[in-house]
């Protein structure tokens, strides 16, 4: 024990003029400061671990050893806080407010939680028009250039069975591609293999007797042969356009498909998309029979004998 030093204030009010004179610039210390509050087991404290950075490292190594110790004999129950300080700043009234400041704070978020606070941050309405750009969760949806608009309209009132669209990311504009007269042996030469489309395709057949007109929207990626930048945009384009598609123009889609390869495109593979085969009914597990002869018994349990 060096020193202590008599309470006469409230706790703050003399602080500093008793803490700060007990710190020598070259020495480490320990000073308990006793507060004004208390719990069950009696007045609370403040333990200070006062080590300045031009101490010898002996003096460091030792006080670092020792610190448990002093805590335990002192009763850690006593203790509101502790405070490491290596600049006299840091042991100051206005270093330990500090210090329950950041304590009070919430602990920083991890990548995952700051990505998604973002996120949450980002989201607004997503009430879509044909001329307006809005953001969206999953990026920016840029509006739509009025060719495309009348060419799909065109295809929802079947005047055409083909619409392809492409993204300007000069402009920010969704611009009409192609609207060639397509049959479904027509559809992979449609694909390009070198930058991302959009598709709506008017899929005619039979299906259970019935003639049918389904439309089918198809988003080709060609995978890593196009730019990150334009595989963004695409896949954040996508979803605001089918809903201005299916909302503002009240075009049906029967089917979502997403493609990397033309080829793929075949009447049987449109045919199991539109119409999946359902799955058969499962037979329950039946017990298989056991062999006709198991020999004698090993334990058998003879019926009860009557009164």
């Amino acid at each position: 024990m060096d020193t202590t030093r008599k309470a006469s204030k409230k706790w703050d009010a003399e602080y500093d003029s008793l803490v700060l004179p007990l710190l020598q610039d070259d020495v480490p210390c320990y000073v308990l400061y006793r507060l004004d509050s208390s719990n069950n087991q009696g007045y609370e404290w403040i333990f200070l671990a006062w080590s300045p950075d031009v101490s010898a490292v002996r003096h460091k190594m030792l006080y670092a050893a020792t610190r448990a110790t002093v805590k335990k004999e002192f009763g850690g129950g006593h203790i509101k806080d502790e405070i490491f300080g290596t600049s006299k700043d840091e042991m100051t009234l206005v270093g330990y407010r500090k210090y329950l400041t950041s304590q009070a704070a919430p602990l920083p978020f991890t990548a995952a939680e700051e990505e998604l606070r973002k996120m949450k941050l980002s989201e607004v309405q997503t009430d879509i028009s044909v001329d307006t750009k809005q953001q969206t969760l999953q990026g920016v949806a840029f509006p739509v250039h009025k060719d495309a608009i009348a060419a799909l309209e065109r295809f929802r009132d079947k005047r055409i069975n083909y619409v392809q669209l492409e993204v300007d990311s000069q402009q920010e504009l969704i611009r009409l591609c192609n609207t060639e007269p397509t049959e479904v042996k027509d559809l992979p030469m449609r694909i390009p293999k070198e930058s991302a489309r959009y598709h709506f395709f008017l899929y005619k057949h039979s299906h259970e007797g019935d003639y049918l007109q389904s439309t089918v929207f198809i988003y080709s990626m060609p995978g890593y042969n196009c730019s990150i930048r334009e595989r963004m945009l695409y896949s954040s384009c996508k979803n605001p356009l089918v809903d201005m598609v299916e909302n503002t123009l009240q075009i049906e889609i029967e089917k979502k498909l997403e493609i990397d390869n033309g080829d793929e495109l075949t009447g049987d593979f449109l045919y199991d998309e539109v119409h999946p085969k359902q799955h058969a009914h499962k037979q329950a597990f039946a017990k298989p029979k056991g062999p006709g002869k198991r020999g004698g018994r090993r334990i058998t349990q003879p019926p009860a004998e009557e009164d």
